[in-house]
C-alpha cells in the first residue's frame, strides 16, 4: 500500500504572506492527519520564507510523523539533529529558486553527504536523498548510506501538463526502471515533485515506489473544496491503486 506524505509548505507560504498567525500550518498538519495521509512533510529552508523553527519544533510534538526537508546546510542539520524528525529529506537549495528545480547531486557531493547522514543515524533518524531518475545517482546514494531515494518527478509533470505524451512517457519508463535498480540495491524508494490528481495515475502505476510526497497540488484544490476533503481524495487514489494487483 502506498505511503502519502503532505506537504504544508504553502499553508506556511500563505501565513508568512501577512507575516502573522494564521493559517497555522501545525493545525492543517492535524487536519491532514485526521483525513488518512501518512506522514507530514516540510521544507525549512535557509531563507525561512515559509516553514519557520518554531512550525517544525510544535510539528515533531503533534503528528505522528515527520519528514523533514532540508539542505545540507550546517544551520539546519543541527537544528534537525536537535528537533529529531522521523526522517530527514536532503535536497538541493539556491535562494533565488521558486520551488526546487532539480535532484540532489550525491555523486558530486558524496562525502559531505555521507558525514551528514552518519550525524542523523546517530540519533535514530531515517535519511531519504531527493535524487534524478539516474543510476549514477542512486548508485551513489547507497554508497552514501542512505535508506531512500526520492525520485523527482517534476520533469515528468512539466511534460505531462504540456501533453507530450511520448516525452512524458520516456520520463515515465526512466522512473520505473530507476525504482527497479534502486530496490535492487536495498534503497527504499519515494517519490514526489509535481504531483497532481491527474498526473499521478501513471506513477501510481509503479508497484516499488513506497510513498509519494505532494504538497501543492493539495492546498491548492483545498482553497475550493477544503483542506480535508483535498487530502482524503489524495490518500484513496494512492489506497486504490494500491488494491490492484501488480
Amino acid at each position: 500500500m502506498k505511503k502519502l506524505g503532505v506537504n504544508i509548505d504553502h499553508i506556511a507560504t500563505l501565513r508568512q504572506a501577512r507575516r502573522g498567525r494564521f493559517p497555522d500550518p501545525v493545525f492543517a498538519a492535524g487536519i491532514c492527519e485526521i483525513a488518512g495521509c501518512d506522514s507530514i512533510v516540510c521544507h525549512l529552508r535557509e531563507d525561512r520564507r515559509h516553514i519557520q523553527d518554531r512550525d517544525v519544533y510544535a510539528l515533531k510534538e503533534t503528528v505522528r510523523r515527520l519528514n523533514l526537508e532540508m539542505a545540507v546546510n550546517e544551520e539546519i542539520v543541527k537544528i534537525a539533529l536537535n528537533v529529531c524528525p522521523a526522517q530527514v529529506t536532503l535536497v538541493p537549495e539556491k535562494r533565488e529558486e521558486l520551488t526546487t528545480e532539480g535532484g540532489l547531486d550525491v555523486s558530486g557531493n558524496a562525502n559531505r553527504i555521507a558525514q551528514v547522514i552518519d550525524r542523523f543515524h546517530e540519533k535514530g533518524i531515517t535519511v531519504s536523498l531527493f535524487i534524478e531518475p539516474d543510476h549514477r545517482q542512486i548508485e551513489a546514494s547507497k554508497i552514501a548510506g542512505a535508506d531512500a531515494i526520492e525520485i523527482h518527478t517534476g520533469k515528468f509533470a512539466e511534460l505531462f501538463e504540456k501533453h507530450e505524451e511520448t516525452m512524458w512517457y520516456q520520463e515515465y519508463e526512466r522512473i520505473a526502471k530507476s525504482t527497479e535498480y534502486a530496490m535492487s540495491t536495498g534503497l527504499k524508494v519515494h517519490a514526489g515533485h509535481g504531483l497532481d490528481y491527474r498526473n499521478i495515475h501513471p506513477i501510481l502505476s509503479i508497484p516499488r515506489i513506497e510513498e509519494l510526497n505532494i504538497g501543492y497540488s493539495i492546498i491548492c484544490k483545498a482553497v475550493f473544496v477544503g483542506l480535508h476533503s483535498a487530502v482524503k481524495e489524495m490518500v484513496s487514489l494512492l489506497r486504490q491503486a494500491g488494491n490492484q494487483p501488480e
